[in-house]
């Protein structure tokens, strides 16, 4: 009998533990049932407008996208030489550096053939200046204007005291725009006060101070 007394609570337990989980399931099956009552049902006017809406999304997107390949394709048709544009420049200047040396030959100084070579020399560059305008590549005013650091390079200072300060008075090197961007800065040479002028100014200031 103690044996039996002994068997029949483990079967209880047993019995209790499948209770308990047969009511968790059910509990669990209650909830879920509960929770897709809860979740609202789309009507159809929802559905069209929520439609509407990924429509016009995209619609906007693909015009976004034709746009920037329109701007990509343009860049590509305005600038799409501006390397070999750059490399073309060097003719220029090593045509103006050859003119340089030979007008500054004294055998030559004078001579009816330096100035007919210059002559030529001159033709030359006037027709290259002329083909890159005609594409686009166009000289950048330098002398005589104020320095701007978007088109201009200042590689020494001048003493000037005719122009104001920072006057472009000299061209180093020729600077190039190809259409609206930079293809090469001009180097230039800018006017500075002499410095007996800046003397005299910082005299000028002291009395004015003293008096």
């Amino acid at each position: 009998m103690e044996k039996d007394q002994n068997i029949n609570p483990e079967g209880q337990n047993e019995e209790v533990k499948e209770t308990e989980t047969e009511e968790e399931i059910l509990e669990e099956q209650a909830d879920s049932t509960e929770k897709k009552e809860e979740v609202k049902e789309v009507t159809p006017e929802e559905r069209i407008k929520e439609l509407e809406d990924k429509v016009a999304r995209t619609l906007a997107e693909m015009e976004n996208q034709r746009r920037r390949f329109e701007k990509e394709k343009d860049d590509a048709f305005d600038y799409g030489g501006f390397s070999f544009a750059k490399e073309a420049l060097n003719l220029i200047d090593n045509l103006e550096r050859s003119k340089q040396i030979l007008e500054s030959d004294e055998v030559l100084k004078d001579t009816e053939v330096l100035k007919k070579t210059l002559e030529h020399f001159e033709i030359i560059s006037k027709d290259m200046i002329s083909i890159f305008s005609k594409n686009g590549i166009t000289p950048v005013v330098s002398v005589g204007k104020k320095l701007d650091p978007n088109q201009h390079q200042a590689m020494m200072e001048i003493d000037d005291d005719q122009k104001e300060p920072g006057t472009i008075v000299q061209e180093i090197q020729k600077g190039f725009m190809m259409k609206d961007r930079l293809l090469r800065p001009a180097l230039v040479g800018v006017s500075k006060k002499t410095k007996v002028q800046d003397d005299q100014k910082s005299e000028e200031n002291d009395e004015n101070l003293a008096n």
